[in-house]
């Protein structure tokens, strides 16, 4: 089967899980076993105390900021506040492009919302911003922005063309995907209540490679003007989605199937590291379904690939979507609805399969081409439907990857209830099998889409219910894989987050776990254009700071530049607060006469 060959494919050289004891092994347990975690233990060296830093100390907040460009951004920030004008903000877009024409918006954008949110027009015009961030503490993560303008009507017909199988299209087959996972006409469009991040549609492979093309030229331009920089990716800028949402619901019946057998043991409920199924009850339960005979389930679960432990967790379970195993070509789920059983994996026609090659032979590229330059590669989170897959290829080029170093960084979405999961069962994977860990923590951007989804198609919403509750989750996640980083010097986390209340909390646990910038375990990010009261006060006390810093022409900007107006609208609480530092700086260089500030 397709998935199966692919999942091969990817496998060369991966070493399998380390046997299991009967408990799970403390950190500790684990330095001191066979195959140690790189690093392990070497951050327990004595090192000086954190520096503090002031968030409210305007002078070196904005040092690196001219004053005309203090001006600026109390402009946009209070543009950007403005419900009538956002609310008519595409309108009024279109009216000045045609009163003005191109030249003269172009002109008008770079002085305001482009000139704020926006690096460069292309990979030379980006690189005197690099160096000057550079200078003042502040890295790069590069974010190729290019949006196509596309109308509602053929956003959606790409969308529903792409992400269907051929033979559906053609009434030869039926889909069989569970309905989160399928393509409904009704959020085609799936720009629709995403404001801060980009989004793409597939048109075809000669424009995957393109896209791949360009994101090579931004690795060689990050790597030429930076030796610590991150590119960010987005996989369905890479290749057709449809693989993406057939593999997500492999991914996720495969695991709902272990849940299901896990309520049989008396075990519901449970985090996702704490489930343990006892082999012998499991085999007994899968040879009642006749999916294979006993001696053939018995052979699945053996010493070598499971270790000895006489039980299966997650991570022992997600293994057997292999073909290593002979449980590949019997890979049956029950039906939820129906209870019959139904293959697991799908099957796609030759040219299906020839696009899904091709989408992670792009991937092979870029990771190769980064790791020659000393480019670090970030896959952003996605959409639910396509989340699981592309998690779980981000997995296999971290193991590929991350031998000596985290050069590929997945990324965890902690307004998920699952995120908690998702994180402690990637920390242990990495653990297992001795790659290193790393991973961005954000709270996640399409929340009002997931919960109109989810409402509208009829599936449990994905989405912690309060923003409370995702803040709760936020700092789970992050104290979890903070306790991973003081046991594992190699491994390490960019904290993405605009909320300061985040920022403090994880510089006071980096302080009691005694984590110390110097050890560059711990990055943040922000966004261009936002929260520079908490990068350069933070980069310029020695902490590891990035901001994301996308580019490209003005008007294929255009549809970011909309989206990151809105977020600003939706943080009204940080933004204000960023204005009133912005306007009480202005006022000190006005009242000590330092109006033409000198870059220092």
């Amino acid at each position: 089967m397709a998935l199966r060959r692919v999942l091969s494919a990817l496998r060369p050289g991966i070493p399998r899980l380390a046997p299991l004891s009967t408990a799970p092994a403390s950190r500790e347990e684990s330095a001191a076993g066979p195959g140690p975690v790189p690093g392990r233990g070497s951050a327990e060296a004595v090192r000086p105390p954190v520096p503090t830093v002031d968030f409210g100390n305007t002078q070196e907040a904005y040092r690196s900021r001219r004053t005309w460009e203090l001006v600026r951004s109390l402009l946009v920030l209070r543009l950007c506040a403005w419900p009538a004008l956002l609310a008519r903000h595409e309108q009024l877009l279109y009216v000045a492009r045609k009163l003005l024409g191109e030249r003269l918006f172009n002109k008008l954008m770079k002085m305001t919302f482009y000139g704020h949110f926006v690096a460069g027009e292309d990979q030379e015009s980006i690189q005197p911003l690099i160096r000057h961030n550079r200078a003042f503490g502040v890295s790069t993560i590069l974010d190729y922005g290019v949006e196509e303008d596309l109308g509602s009507e053929e956003a959606e017909h790409r969308e529903m063309e792409s992400c269907t199988s051929a033979a559906e299209r053609d009434g030869r087959g039926t889909n069989k995907l569970e309905k989160q996972y399928q393509a409904h006409r009704a959020f085609g469009d799936h720009r629709d209540g995403v404001i801060s991040a980009r989004t793409y549609f597939y048109a075809n492979e000669a424009k995957c490679d393109s896209h791949m093309e360009t994101l090579l030229r931004c690795i060689e331009a990050l790597g030429a003007a930076s030796d610590d920089g991150f590119l960010a990716i987005k996989l369905t800028l890479l290749g057709r989605p449809q693989f993406l949402q057939q593999f997500s619901d492999v991914l996720t019946k495969w695991r709902c199937f272990f849940h299901q057998m896990a309520a049989e043991q008396g075990q519901a409920g449970l985090a996702a590291m704490d489930t343990k199924l006892e082999v012998a009850v499991l085999q007994e339960s899968i040879a009642k379904m006749s999916i294979a005979s006993r001696a053939e389930i018995e052979d699945w679960f053996t010493a070598e690939t499971l270790g000895v432990s006489g039980t299966v967790d997650l991570l022992d379970w997600s293994s057997l979507i292999d073909s290593r195993t002979k449980l590949s070509k019997h890979l049956m789920v029950p039906n939820a609805q129906t209870g019959q059983l139904e293959p697991l994996l799908s099957r796609f026609t030759e040219e299906e399969e020839l696009q899904m090659t091709r989408m992670l032979q792009r991937m092979d590229v870029l990771a190769k081409k980064a790791t020659e330059v000393g480019v670090r590669l970030m896959v952003d989170a996605e959409q639910t439907y396509f989340q699981p897959a592309i998690s779980h290829l981000t997995l296999e080029m971290q193991r590929r990857f991350n031998v000596e170093r985290p050069l590929i960084f997945n990324t965890h979405q902690c307004y998920l209830k699952d995120a908690y999961d998702n994180v402690t069962l990637d920390v242990e994977l990495s653990r297992r099998e001795g790659w290193c860990f790393g991973s961005k923590l954000v709270r996640g951007a399409y929340m009002a889409q997931e919960r109109a989804c989810a409402a509208e198609i009829g599936y449990e919403d994905p989405i912690n219910p309060t923003y409370e509750a995702t803040n709760a989750m936020y700092h789970r996640c992050l104290d979890h894989v903070l306790e991973e980083l003081k046991h594992n010097a190699k491994a390490k986390v960019m904290v993405a987050t605009h909320n300061e209340d985040s920022v403090r909390f994880t510089l006071r646990r980096m302080e009691e776990l005694c984590l110390h910038p110097a050890g560059h375990q711990v990055y943040f990010g922000q966004l261009l254009g936002m929260c520079d009261q908490i990068s350069f006060p933070l980069g310029q006390a020695g902490y590891p700071v990035y901001k994301y810093m996308p580019y490209g022409p003005v008007m294929d900007v255009l549809p970011y530049l909309s989206r990151r107006a809105l977020e600003n609208s939706s943080l009204m609480k940080g933004a204000r607060r960023e204005r009133q530092l912005l306007w009480l700086e202005l006022l000190r260089r006005l009242r000590t006469g330092s109006v033409f500030h000198r870059l220092a």
